[in-house]
């Protein structure tokens, strides 16, 4: 099969033409748009959406993203509400019909009925003149002028624009609702996310040993510790318990290169250690500590809380977390 134009002058053409689409709704967020993020925040209720077609694909994800972002939402196809699932409606909900002309037959059966309910309703249409938008109570307009295929057929602007006018709207909610980045951990709490998310220093370090001497401890106890302990490195701590450093395996070699030729049976753990070790608090997230040893090319950090060593976080057991 012979293409007129080449793959990749097609491909580009087609997201020239999606990433205008998307560009063009920052000019239609006006009063209407916030108007409807007002009437979702005072429902007290749920968002319902409902289309066909792909809209209804579209829909399932906007609700998804709702969801996830603190805004309680269910989908329902068109084509089954008047086939019982009208009854999942409550009245204090809100319903988001979602349609690119706005006078499909399956839209003009649903709107009725979806007036009988007395349900705030919101068309979200590229089309205001159309039966939905004169129908509805508030408008998101999700104008798409021409799909990118070259038929104007297939839905893919539109879609692209439904989208991400549904993502616009779920995070004005989500900040509304002023949504943390707990409240997105408790809703996100399975795999990597998750854990990135909510798993903490003090979830990790009891698992590890805790490599720890006095600062008067031979060289000869230091690499006991930190051999027997097995984490590369060992806190040092003054006589009344708090930190005074720690000793990593770097810290060892650069020893051995200072004092190369020299006795060193002589050192103490202070004549070695780095005092300003980096550290994290044990409430501090994993992912903090593993941004941390990126950064500094360090394969283990030091736990305190008020002065004192509490244990160890080593890159081996976010690894085994699936941080990294």
């Amino acid at each position: 099969m012979k293409l007129i134009k080449n793959i990749q002058s097609i491909a580009k053409e087609v997201l020239q033409q999606e990433a205008e689409a998307v560009r063009n709704l920052i000019e239609l967020i006006d009063d209407e748009f916030e108007n409807c993020v007002y009437a979702i925040l005072n429902s007290g209720g749920r968002v319902v959406i409902s289309g066909v077609g792909k809209s209804a694909i579209v829909g399932q994800k906007i609700v998804a993203t709702l969801n996830s972002t603190g805004t309680p939402a269910l989908f329902m196809h068109a084509a089954d509400a008047i086939h019982g699932d009208l009854g999942m409606i409550q009245d204090n909900d809100v319903v988001i019909v979602i349609s690119k002309s706005g006078d499909t037959a399956e839209i003009k059966v649903l709107v009725p009925l979806l007036k009988r309910t007395g349900v705030t309703m919101i068309a979200m249409v590229s089309n205001r003149d159309s039966y939905l938008a004169k129908n509805s109570n508030f408008i998101l307009h999700a104008f798409a002028p021409l799909e990118a295929d070259p038929l104007n057929l297939a839905p893919t602007t539109s879609t692209s624009v439904t989208m991400a006018l549904g993502d616009a709207l779920a995070v004005c909610l989500l900040e509304a609702r002023g949504f943390t980045h707990d409240d997105f951990a408790k809703f996100h709490p399975g795999g990597s996310l998750g854990k990135r998310l909510y798993l903490k220093v003090c979830d990790i370090y009891p698992n590890n040993a805790l490599p720890v001497v006095s600062s008067h401890a031979t060289l000869h106890e230091v690499i006991l510790e930190m051999t027997s302990k097995r984490l590369g490195a060992t806190a040092v701590q003054h006589d009344d318990g708090q930190m005074a450093g720690i000793i990593t395996d770097g810290d060892l070699r650069r020893m051995l290169n200072e004092h190369e030729g020299t006795g060193i049976l002589h050192l103490k753990a202070c004549d070695i250690m780095t005092t300003s070790p980096i550290a994290v608090g044990p409430d501090d997230y994993a992912v903090n500590a593993l941004e941390i040893m990126q950064s500094r090319s360090i394969t283990q950090v030091v736990v305190v809380e008020e002065g004192k060593v509490l244990g160890f976080v080593h890159l081996h057991d976010l690894l085994r977390e699936g941080l990294v």
